[in-house]
């Protein structure tokens, strides 16, 4: 066991260590590590804390608004962003996805303008996987990243790659592997948002100054300005402790939750001096409606997953609010994921996710987006013809300020606007979704392709969160199905019924992580906590022993 002390205070490893680990987890980077949480896992509950407040509020009746103690900020029109870094000029397209060697290799070869390193939705958070992924960012900065397949095919990086933004768990999860021990001697887990930017900051920062690129990080869940404001505190120190001048890390921030809708111009604010833009966060931001409005009647059911498309009228709402905002700041915007992805062995299945995913862009580069997302390498042309047609040799589309655009906080919560159906397949289709992804998430893989979609954690959390309002709402589906705990567990035995089945899989665990936050008569906030304290983390301890 591992220590580094500060006074009373310091970082104990409580994980394995396993090849290179020491490579990351030095004394100087628990130190580090040590700095960061004596000073900012304090303000990080209190931030937690506040995020209860809000869901309360909500779940009793009280609705979001535009914050009238901050009227100041939105109508002063003087203040701007610091805006892109050294290689964040142009990002047309960026490709998403986890930090394990083979699909970062992948990323890197890519030919996106960016690579979005994923420690957060796209990473089952087993110890392997966050150190691991450290090793990937280590080498990968160095130009020094290897991998060899179980086949013997060796894979390696070209001489051209994308821009490297990292994206670190949110403020909500922990990493339980590495312990702090605060000057009253409480001994808690860390904080994975600390551990993950701080590892990556510490040893890669100067690296990629030199390189002519910076430290860049996507932040995820934000849910206010507040919590934007003790990520710019956490740069401003990290940035003064390695002695790199203020304002060198820029963040995009992904607008992935209903509460920061409506606060998209603040936090811009909190984060000006490091800010590079916003996300339109899709996936993460319809679960997030669903999550806070849950219990507040058939006016906040959403339909058949499927059926909430981004051109549904609150969802053209969110997005183009998110344009408008970005550009009257200077700062980019940045559009979504959409699920489609090619299969190589299928065409058919190829042509339809070409015709998607191109008109989901074609939209986004039409409403003033400066860039996109992609999943999959195969998608990059196709995303990056239709930027190209509106952007041609500029590099954004700052100047469109669409002041065109008025959006209202009715219009952003006018969930009946999509207008769908629940079905019989709808409610099938959640549990299957939900049940394999789980499945692969608990054997520590964390972005996986499922009936030609890509899913994550967000998209998981979709699946079982409209199970969870459908029950509780007393939602009787198009065929004339109520939907109940009891039916959906018939569904669940006839889902795992036909799935093909080995020794080695999770499915009976991931069943029933599923049947608790889904059947269960409470609402978990995130089905990953407590399936990464009872299985991920067992896992390592068992193996560790």
């Amino acid at each position: 066991m591992i220590t580094t002390n500060m006074t009373t205070t310091s970082i104990t490893i409580d994980g394995p260590l396993r090849d290179r680990y020491t490579e990351i987890i030095t004394p100087e980077a628990l130190q580090f590590l040590t700095e960061l949480h004596d000073r900012f896992a304090g303000p990080r509950h209190d931030i937690l804390a506040a995020r209860m407040k809000v869901r309360y509020n909500l779940g009793n009746g009280r609705n979001l608004r535009f914050l009238p103690e901050t009227e100041s900020i939105r109508s002063d029109p003087e203040w701007r962003v610091a805006g892109a870094g050294p290689g964040l000029e142009d990002r047309r397209v960026e490709i998403t996805g986890p930090t394990d060697p083979k699909m970062a290799i992948n990323a890197l070869n890519s030919g996106a303008n960016v690579w979005l390193a994923d420690l957060e939705d796209a990473t089952s958070p087993t110890w392997g996987n966050i150190v691991g992924g450290q090793l990937t960012l280590f080498d990968a900065v160095r130009g020094q990243l290897e991998f060899t397949g179980e086949d013997g095919r060796k894979y390696s990086v070209g001489e051209t790659t994308p821009t490297i933004v990292v994206r670190p768990r949110g403020w909500h999860l922990v990493e339980k592997h590495l312990s702090h021990t605060d000057r009253a001697g409480r001994r808690m887990p860390t904080s994975g948002s600390l551990v993950d930017f701080g590892l990556h900051f510490f040893h890669n920062a100067k690296a990629l100054i030199d390189a002519g690129r910076g430290p860049y990080f996507y932040l995820p869940k934000l849910e206010s300005h507040v919590e934007a404001r003790l990520w710019n505190d956490v740069f401003s120190f990290a940035e003064e402790y390695l002695d790199i001048p203020h304002g060198t890390i820029r963040a995009t921030v992904l607008i992935e939750t209903i509460p920061a809708a409506f606060e998209m111009e603040e936090i811009l604010y909190e984060l000006r001096d490091h800010c590079a833009g916003l996300n339109a966060g899709r996936w993460d931001y319809i679960f997030s409606i669903i999550k806070n409005f849950r219990g507040r009647g058939r006016s906040f059911v959403m339909p058949d997953r499927n059926q909430i498309t981004m051109t549904v009228p609150f969802m053209r709402a969110y997005t183009e609010l998110l344009v408008k905002t970005c550009h009257r700041r200077g700062a980019h915007a940045i559009g979504g994921m959409s699920a489609f992805i090619p299969n190589r062995r299928d065409p058919e299945v190829t042509a339809v996710a070409l015709e998607k995913v191109g008109a989901d862009k074609r939209r986004e580069a039409a409403d003033g987006f400066d860039g996109t997302w992609v999943a999959h390498p195969d998608l990059i042309a196709t995303a990056r013809a239709e930027f190209d047609a509106v952007l041609g040799e500029q590099t954004n589309q700052l100047g469109r300020l669409r002041e065109d655009v008025v959006v209202t906080a009715d219009q952003l919560l006018d969930i009946r606007s999509a207008n769908g159906l629940v079905t019989d397949e709808g409610v099938a289709g959640n549990v299957s979704i939900a049940l394999r992804y789980i499945e692969s998430w608990l054997r520590g893989i964390g972005a996986v392709a499922i009936d030609n979609l890509m899913e994550d954690a967000a998209t998981a959390e979709i699946s079982r969160s409209q199970v969870w309002q459908w029950i509780h709402q007393d939602v009787v589906t198009a065929e004339g199905n109520q939907v109940t705990a009891q039916w959906v567990d018939g569904i669940v035995d006839e889902v795992l019924g036909g799935l093909p089945r080995s020794a080695a899989d999770r499915f009976e665990d991931a069943a029933e992580v599923f049947r608790e936050v889904a059947l269960g008569e409470d609402y978990p906030t995130f089905l990953t906590v407590g399936a990464y304290s009872r299985f991920l983390v067992e896992q390592s301890e068992r193996l560790a022993a």
